[in-house]
């Protein structure tokens, strides 16, 4: 990729994820036809088709899927050696964790009581946001539910505990004591996929920009289902909603992620306490990892 700058690289990129030249100008601040020039120039640079276009939509050819993925780590590694060298040679450091609202298990007090190596800097952010934090460089650490998308990060299982599905109070299947998947045919979760599937899709695509307030609206009045991990469901009662049980839904393990080619002492220390707390909980629904391969 010599010769190729991380500007064209990341105007492909916006174009190749939204699949459509409007959506991506708007995603970059710019306007559409300098846009299309520039991927156009990028083409001519490369002497291969990368989009097939169409009035409605672009599709990434072979070459432009490949292009993709590597654009896609190219970037990440700029913005984690941007960020990186900005730290190290901050005044004062820190150790930045990452983690969804309500998703840490319960963990998170005692975890930053426990941890006394450096300052902790809270991330907090939507469904899906921790890995990509860690790739760029902005996180250190994080504690993240799977599935997610782990390209380029290591991870030790903390906890391990059932799902359950929250439906509409008015649901029929409220009226139900236990449900299977196949009961929720029909039934979309806040990603766009469909109930019966598990939320078993691409972890690249379960980055979501609703807060959970707003899933719950939208599952009040019908629109949707969610899972939830039971540690999760039992910090939520509300009179609008159902948890039930499913019982071949998979269960959800929490772990603690960082970046795999982090060698820092500080990481490697917050990932021995964490798995020193989780493996204290008590909790009947837990299970304790066994093996590390910490940083």
């Amino acid at each position: 990729m010599s010769g190729l700058e991380t500007r064209q690289l990341r105007y492909f990129v916006a174009v190749a994820e939204e699949r459509h030249f409007g959506r991506a100008a708007q995603r970059l601040g710019m306007a559409q036809p300098p846009l299309s020039r520039a991927v156009r120039d990028l083409e001519r640079q490369l002497g291969v088709q990368l989009l097939v276009r169409t009035t409605r939509q672009v599709t990434p050819t072979a070459a432009g899927e490949t292009l993709l993925e590597d654009a896609r780590a190219a970037l990440e590694a700029v913005a984690a050696a941007e960020h990186r060298a900005r730290r190290a040679g901050a005044p004062r450091p820190v150790l930045r964790l990452a983690f969804k609202a309500d998703h840490d298990a319960g963990l998170l007090p005692r975890l930053l009581e426990a941890y006394d190596r450096l300052p902790v800097e809270l991330l907090m952010g939507g469904r899906g946001a921790q890995a990509p934090l860690l790739r760029e460089g902005r996180a250190d650490v994080a504690l993240i539910p799977t599935p997610f998308d782990d390209r380029g990060i290591d991870s030790e299982p903390l906890l391990t505990g059932p799902r359950r599905v929250a439906l509409a109070a008015g649901d029929p299947l409220a009226a139900k004591p236990v449900l299977r998947l196949a009961d929720l045919a029909g039934r979309r979760l806040p990603d766009g996929g469909p109930a019966e599937g598990g939320g078993t899709g691409s972890p690249r695509h379960y980055r979501s920009t609703m807060d959970l307030a707003q899933i719950f609206n939208l599952v009040e009045v019908g629109q949707l289902v969610c899972f939830l991990p039971e540690w999760v469901a039992d910090r939520h009662a509300r009179p609008g909603l159902a948890y039930r049980p499913v019982e071949d839904l998979a269960p959800v393990t929490l772990v603690v992620a960082w970046p795999a080619q982090s060698r820092s002492p500080e990481v490697a220390a917050f990932v021995r306490t964490a798995r020193q707390v989780a493996s204290s909980t008590g909790s009947p629904t837990s299970t304790a990892p066994g093996s590390t391969t910490e940083p």
